[in-house]
C-alpha cells in the first residue's frame, strides 16, 4: 500500500538525497576499483595530486578535517557499556562517528536507555544517529522493553494498514528511548523453516510480496519519524547465514535482478537507506555484495539515492577473511556510504584507515565526501558544514 499522508513526505525529508549542485561530494563512486581477485586492495582512477584533504575545491568552503568526515560515515556498536561513562561508549562517542548501535547488553530498560542515548549524544562532537536492530519476532533487541513481538512472517498474514499501524506502534516506542533508527524491515523472501537465516524474519515467500508488505512496514516506521534501513540487498533468501562464514549464490543475473526488484517498492517510497548483504553474488562479481562495486550499482540502478549500510563487518563472511579497517575501506571505495561494526573498539582504527586510504590516494576523496554528504542529509544537516564538491 502507499504511505498515508504526510509518511511519504517524512520520507523525503530523511531519503531525499539527491544532492543540489551546492551540495558538497558529488563525486563519483568510480573513484576507485577493487582487485577482481578478491585481495581487497584498492586502486586509484584519479590521480594523487587531484585529491588533497586539505584545500577546498569550491572557493568559500572549508571542509571539515579529513578525521571527523571519516568517522562520519561509521556506525559502531559500545561493547558491554550499559552508561556513556564506560570507557569504550564514551571513546565511541567522542570520536564523532555519524552512529552508535545499541544492542543487549546494552540494553537493561526504559530509563537506562534515555540516559545512555542521552549521554551519547552530549558526548558526541556533532549530530549522532543512534539504531537497534529491532525487526520483531526473534530478532527484538528491545524485548527487555517492548516484551515478545510478533515476526515478519506473522505479520505477513495481516493486511498492510495493520502492518503498518503495528510498525507505527513500535516505532513510537523507540522514539520515546531516544533511537531515530532501525535496522528493519527484513524485504528478503523466504517460504523455509522459520529459524533459517531469514526464515520467519521474511514477510512471504515471494520478492514482490515481501518487498509490498515491507514497504508497509517502513511506512508505519516513518509516521513515528524513525529511519527505515531496509535490508539485506540484493536480498539473501533461503541461503545459509553469513553469521557463520562466506556464502555464495550462483544464481544466474537475471534470477538477482528477479530478487533485488523486491526493493522497488521501498525505494519507489523514498526509504532512507538500504543495508547490503554478504552474500557473494557470482553473478555481480567476486566479493559479498556489501564489499562489491557491482551490487551497489544495481542498487542505484533501481533509483536508489539514499544511504547505502554495510551489514556489520564484524560477521564471519567478512572477518575471517579481511581485518575490519581494510574491510572498511573496500566497502567505501564499493560504494558504501556508512560503514557498521558492532565492535565499537575496532571504531579508531577504522577511522584512521579511512584516512590512510585517502591520504595515500587507495580512496577517492570525492567519494568519501559523497558519503559523508549523504549522510550529513540524513541527519537533516547541510552536507556543505564538512565536505566540499
Amino acid at each position: 500500500m502507499s504511505a498515508r499522508p504526510g509518511t511519504r513526505r517524512w520520507l523525503r525529508l530523511f531519503a531525499g538525497l539527491a544532492l543540489s549542485a551546492s551540495a558538497c561530494g558529488g563525486g563519483s563512486g568510480g573513484g576507485t576499483s577493487i582487485d577482481e581477485a578478491g585481495s581487497g586492495a584498492t586502486v586509484a582512477t584519479t590521480p594523487a595530486a587531484d585529491r588533497s584533504a586539505t584545500s577546498p575545491a569550491e572557493p568559500g568552503c572549508q571542509p571539515a578535517p579529513l578525521e571527523l568526515r571519516a568517522a562520519t560515515v561509521l556506525v559502531v556498536g559500545i561493547g558491554d557499556g550499559t552508561t556513556v561513562d564506560d570507557p569504550l561508549a564514551s571513546e565511541v562517542a567522542g570520536l564523532g562517528v555519524g552512529g552508535v548501535t545499541l544492542r543487549p547488553p546494552n540494553i537493561v530498560g526504559a530509563g537506562q536507555v534515555r540516559a545512555l542515548i542521552d549521554g551519547l549524544r552530549q558526548r558526541s562532537p556533532g549530530q549522532l544517529l543512534v539504531g537497534v536492530d529491532e525487526e520483531g519476532g526473534r530478532v527484538s533487541r528491545l524485548r527487555p522493553i517492548l516484551g515478545d513481538t510478533d515476526s515478519a512472517r506473522v505479520l505477513g498474514q495481516r493486511p498492510p494498514a495493520e502492518i503498518e499501524d503495528t510498525a507505527a506502534e513500535r516505532a513510537a516506542v523507540m522514539r520515546d528511548l531516544g533511537f531515530d533508527v532501525t535496522f528493519a524491515p527484513v524485504v528478503d523472501a523466504d517460504g523455509g523453516p522459520a529459524d533459517g537465516a531469514i526464515g520467519d524474519r521474511s514477510f512471504a515467500a515471494a520478492p514482490d510480496q515481501a518487498g509490498a508488505l515491507a514497504s508497509s512496514f517502513a511506512a508505519g516506521l516513518g509516521e513515528a519519524q524513525m529511519v527505515a534501513v531496509a535490508k539485506h540487498f540484493p536480498g539473501q533468501g533461503g541461503l545459509e547465514d553469513s553469521h557463520d562464514g562466506s556464502v555464495v549464490s550462483d544464481a544466474a543475473l537475471a534470477e538477482v535482478e528477479a530478487t533485488a526488484a523486491g526493493f522497488a517498492p521501498l525505494v519507489d517510497a523514498e526509504v532512507p537507506a538500504v543495508m547490503m548483504s554478504h552474500v557473494t553474488f557470482s553473478a555481480l562479481g567476486p566479493l559479498p555484495a556489501s564489499l562489491e562495486p557491482a551490487a551497489y550499482s544495481l542498487l542505484r540502478s533501481q533509483g536508489f539515492d539514499g544511504v547505502a549500510i554495510t551489514d556489520s563487518l564484524g560477521m564471519g563472511a567478512i572477518v575471517q577473511r579481511w581485518p575490519t579497517p581494510e574491510a572498511t575501506v573496500m566497502a567505501l571505495a564499493a560504494g558504501a556510504d556508512m560503514v557498521l561494526a558492532n565492535q565499537g573498539d575496532q571504531a579508531t582504527a577504522m577511522r584512521d584507515a579511512v584516512v590512510a586510504a585517502v591520504t595515500e590516494g587507495r580512496l577517492s576523496e570525492a567519494r568519501l565526501d559523497e558519503a559523508v554528504a549523504r549522510v550529513r542529509t540524513l541527519l537533516g544537516d547541510e552536507p556543505a558544514t564538512m565536505a566540499c564538491d
